[in-house]
């Protein structure tokens, strides 16, 4: 029997050394008795990062729905698969069971069906946190179509790059998302993204908000009544371990964002895998991932992860601070939500609110206490430990990417001792190694490099949709038969591992990964600007906030500078969304270059950063005069 469950520090250390030193041999077990195939694999690994080549359970069909739903529903039929905690806490919350998610995902399968959608077709799925993203993205899967979810807090111009991007046929999406006490025109934002979309042939439509929207003829369809229409069964589409399974878009840090392509088996038994130990989860824990599904870490712990274990997980519509900042507490004790994974920007949020907004609640269901989406700094750390896990629910810190598919760096609760800005040590099966600016392995202990990883894993991103060359460019160039990951790391004295951050032009604000060249390119688009570089800087709550220098066109007229602020951001708005909208905007005659024409980040940071007391070497500057104006201004 292989060790699916890992109950303490001695048996992850003897797992651990398995999963490296006899990879095939782990995995294989793993997914032998866990998982339902409809053939088992002829291979069960493959690989060759040259090129590079990651191929996992290969010649294997299943469906991954099937593993999700299917075999849940003798033994877990009439439990609870999903629950919905809508925005407004007066609303009822919806409770859906395994039994009835089944029906609802092959009634929504059959509909997509009808809609003319057939195995590899590309859906673009663009909806707020209610039950009907989910059972979208398992309709998808159902049929063995692709789904790309592009988070609905996106610009209509985001959102027309990723539907044209992955050529989608048709779009999901609603009338519109409550938002805290604000509602958003949803269906507006569709319309105006497809005037540059020719390939969408339909739009499906979810009434959430009842607004009056208008309603393309031919094209766009409400759901409800084609889902009253459809039959509840809906035979599975057998796939082949490695056909791809959903794209996920994230921040590039040149050019347009990347379309990460997750494939099936890997994907599903890596997901499950993961979160049965990262969370401990038991038979009948309540588990919350408080994220949004259009990330990474909504697709893999909220949806394929739990349910492949089957979980009960709760998806939550609303916002933190609405109806007040007690919200998440107020749920955790009406569900009595037992794994409670959320982001470290709202940790400092709910912090700065002080705890009367805490103490109303019982929390005592908790037990673990997760974080995700950026590294968490110390002072959230305690608090979330000494406030919100009562000192009794350990936290994992977890590392891992859009494109790595799952958790890769984490403490597994009660098994690993917890260090404070630690994500600790690497999870089963993952080898990780520092490296050095000129390619060479960092060996032993108390040093720092650039984070890689030497041997495949099986859910991690097969390629980049449409861009093979790309992929390869981006993750596998810089260091020979490694994949690097685009983050610094460093590693203690007894091994364990702690994020630094990215060491490229991706910033994490709110746990959101922003490309800064897609930024500057939306920013350069005001009819007055010359040039524009973004940095990131500190920020109390958002971890990192964005600030702007930018060169004015010479037109020998005047500005309001505010009122160039204003529009500045609201053309980042449009072309990305809001969370991209800069903090600070700092007018400037000119920026730090090198002779070759290359933006000096490094020192506009440190200027950000306040810390200009050594900017390190400028000798190689083409005009450092600059740098004088620009520190005697900062805004």
């Amino acid at each position: 029997m292989s060790n699916y469950h890992i109950k303490h520090l001695e048996e992850y250390y003897q797992v651990y050394r398995k999963s490296v030193s006899e990879p095939e041999n782990f995995w294989e077990e793993i997914a032998e008795e866990h998982f339902m195939w409809r053939k088992k694999w002829d291979k069960v690994l493959s690989w060759d990062f040259s090129k590079p080549e990651i191929k996992w359970f290969e010649g294997a069909k299943l469906n991954i729905t099937e593993n999700c739903i299917d075999r849940h529903l003798a033994t877990r039929g009439q439990k609870t698969a999903i629950i919905f905690e809508p925005n407004d806490p007066k609303e009822a919350a919806e409770h859906i069971t395994y039994n009835h998610l089944h029906k609802r995902v092959n009634q929504f399968a059959n509909v997509l069906k009808s809609q003319g959608v057939k195995k590899g077709d590309r859906v673009c799925v663009y909806l707020p946190m209610i039950p009907e993203l989910a059972i979208s993205v398992l309709a998808c899967a159902r049929i063995g179509a692709i789904h790309s979810v592009v988070f609905a807090g996106f610009s209509a111009t985001a959102l027309s790059t990723r539907i044209n991007d992955s050529d989608c046929k048709i779009v999901i999406t609603s009338d519109g998302s409550y938002r805290g006490a604000k509602t958003i025109d949803l269906k507006g934002i569709v319309d105006e993204a497809l005037e540059s979309c020719e390939g969408v042939a339909s739009v499906l439509v979810v009434k959430r908000i009842h607004s009056d929207i208008h309603m393309e003829s031919g094209r766009d369809h409400w759901l409800q009544p084609l889902l009253d229409g459809a039959s509840t069964a809906c035979d599975p589409e057998i796939m082949d371990a490695e056909d791809p399974l959903f794209i996920l878009y994230t921040s590039g840090s040149t050019g347009k964002p990347k379309g990460m392509v997750h494939t099936t088996a890997g994907y599903m038994v890596y997901t499950a895998y993961t979160f049965k130990n990262v969370f401990q989860y038991k038979e009948n824990d309540v588990y919350w991932c408080t994220a949004d599904i259009g990330w990474i870490t909504g697709h893999s712990y909220i949806v394929y992860g739990p349910l492949a274990n089957g979980a009960t997980t709760v998806m939550f519509e609303g916002v933190p601070s609405y109806p007040d900042f007690g919200r998440f507490w107020e749920v955790v004790e009406k569900h009595k939500v037992t794994q409670f994974y959320t982001a470290p920007t709202a940790i400092r949020a709910l912090a700065k609110q002080g705890m009367g907004f805490v103490e109303k609640y019982d929390l005592t269901s908790l037990k673990v206490l997760g974080s995700v989406g950026e590294p968490i700094n110390e002072g959230a750390w305690h608090w979330y430990n000494d406030n919100i896990g009562k000192k009794k629910s350990p936290i994992v810190d977890t590392w891992w990417q859009t494109e790595t598919g799952g958790i890769m760096i984490t403490p597994i609760p009660f098994v690993t001792p917890t260090k404070p800005t630690y994500a600790t040590l690497p999870f089963i099966g993952i080898q990780p190694t520092l490296m050095d600016e000129n390619g060479k392995e960092i060996t032993g202990n108390q040093v720092e490099g650039r984070l890689c990883i030497i041997f495949p894993w099986p859910s991690m991103a097969r390629t980049i949709w449409g861009n093979h060359q790309r992929y390869k460019d981006t993750y596998f160039s810089a260091y020979e038969n490694k994949y690097f990951t685009g983050d610094g790391a460093l590693r203690d004295e007894v091994g364990y591992y702690r994020i630094t951050g990215r060491v490229d032009d991706v910033i994490i604000v709110s746990g959101h990964n922003l490309g800064t060249a897609t930024i500057e390119d939306a920013v350069n688009e005001h009819p007055a600007v010359a040039e524009s570089a973004i940095v990131g800087f500190p920020h109390d709550i958002k971890g990192n906030a964005l600030y702007g220098y930018v060169i004015l066109k010479d037109t020998g007229e005047s500005r309001d500078q505010n009122n160039l602020r204003k529009e500045i951001n609201q053309i980042i708005t449009e072309h990305i969304g809001p969370i991209a909208k800069l903090d600070k905007i700092q007018f400037t005659s000119g920026l730090p270059k090198t002779r070759s024409g290359k933006i000096m980040r490094r020192i506009l940071r440190k200027i950000a950063h306040k810390d200009t007391s050594n900017l390190g070497d400028t000798s190689t500057l083409l005009n450092p005069e600059v740098l004088k104006d620009i520190m005697e201004n900062v805004p």
